[in-house]
């Protein structure tokens, strides 16, 4: 038997590889004989570049940028076919790097990633995928465009402060200073969502309570999108606000396109592409995918969707493992996926199961591995 496991991370508590081998572990108990295929996976959230470039054999560049509430942390960018700058706004400017109790998108600000951009423009690089998943901001990616080079003024001429609090004072964007670097390039946002910019399903009402938003900020941060969509179209002759994705990691898919002229793609299908997924199906007898947590929103460009959508194409029976299981799965169902397993198979609470998950990935691997068996047993009957 040979199986293919392609896995999304499990945020907080396991990375893929590490989803990968315990599922490995857990399954060659009945099967030792099992041959597998690792795949690292990710859609354009957290763990984009580590997927891409261990993927090909790329390597990192580290720098030195703006954390999300103005501090400095240490980011990374991967580089992959010696030409292509892969980056993950989350490295600089994501919500893993702000405590709980700290979390404000009202200030918080994605100057971090315009300086990852502008580092990978400056040493050549002109081609440019970024991953946008997995944010702290709200700031419709104002502070990635003041970084590199756009002022965003005020009625009185005088520059806002960071974040999407201060959207709303906004009156005219001065493209004056645009670094000239972005003339020559490339680029393309992997993205894993599709919400709008503003309105009930945008940025702010769907995506601002995680980030730290009560209801008030929520009603503020959205009418400032409103805002500054309408700033946009006046001054930059360009509107976004309805592009699928321009809400995405909290507007940073808006700001994107208008200030670096992006293209925005599902984050999926691009990793998909770039790690030839098609042709390592071709003689695999089964596809273990998963991720965190599976619900309706898995439905929205997500792995295991994206995965079992390519394996049934080539006929392939595909099992999705999660740590937990939501609302509108049976959706999932039409999609390719075959069987959805979680790891939980006994009351825990979220923290514990988080500190558990190999284990719990181990167990759920031999789980399978028994279905399987059972199945063989079944068919001699």
């Amino acid at each position: 038997m040979k199986i293919l496991i392609a896995s999304d991370s499990f945020k907080g508590s396991a990375g893929t590889l590490t989803v990968a081998e315990n599922i490995e572990k857990g399954f060659v108990k009945i099967y030792p004989d099992t041959e597998f295929i690792k795949l690292p996976m990710a859609d354009g959230g957290e763990g984009t570049v580590e997927t891409l470039v261990e993927g090909t054999g790329g390597s990192y560049v580290y720098e030195k940028v703006t954390g999300p509430l103005g501090d400095f942390v240490e980011a990374r960018y991967g580089i992959i076919q010696k030409e292509i700058a892969v980056l993950e706004m989350a490295e600089a400017s994501g919500l893993v790097l702000v405590k709980e109790g700290e979390r404000n998108p009202l200030t918080a600000t994605t100057f971090g990633t315009g300086e990852l951009i502008l580092s990978a423009l400056t040493k050549g690089y002109k081609k440019i995928y970024i991953g946008i998943g997995g944010s702290a901001t709200n700031d419709g990616g104002v502070g990635m465009a003041k970084a590199l080079g756009y002022r965003f003024l005020d009625e009185q001429g005088n520059e806002i402060p960071d974040g999407g609090g201060a959207l709303g004072m906004l009156e005219r964007i001065d493209a004056s200073g645009q670094s000239p670097l972005l003339r020559d390039a490339e680029i393309i946002v992997m993205c894993d969502v599709d919400n709008p910019l503003y309105g009930r399903d945008g940025a702010s009402h769907v995506y601002g309570p995680q980030k730290g938003a009560d209801m008030e900020m929520v009603e503020l941060l959205d009418k400032n999108l409103m805002h500054y969509s309408e700033v946009i179209k006046r001054n930059m002759k360009m509107d976004i606000s309805n592009i699928p994705g321009s809400g995405a990691a909290g507007g940073l898919g808006a700001g994107l396109m208008a200030f670096c002229g992006a293209e925005l793609k599902p984050g999926i299908e691009m990793v998909l592409d770039m790690l030839h997924f098609d042709d390592r199906l071709e003689d695999v007898d089964l596809v273990v995918t998963g991720e965190g947590r599976i619900d309706g929103q898995s439905l929205k460009g997500k792995v295991p969707v994206g995965v079992s959508k390519r394996a049934k194409k080539q006929k392939k029976p595909v099992v999705a493992i999660a740590g937990g299981v939501g609302e509108g799965v049976e959706d999932l169902y039409s999609l390719g996926i075959d069987l959805i397993l979680p790891i939980v198979d006994r009351p825990l609470g979220l923290k514990e199961a988080m500190q558990n998950s190999e284990m719990l990935l181990k167990d759920t691997g031999e789980r399978l591995a028994r279905i399987i068996k059972l199945g063989e047993h079944l068919r001699t009957y």
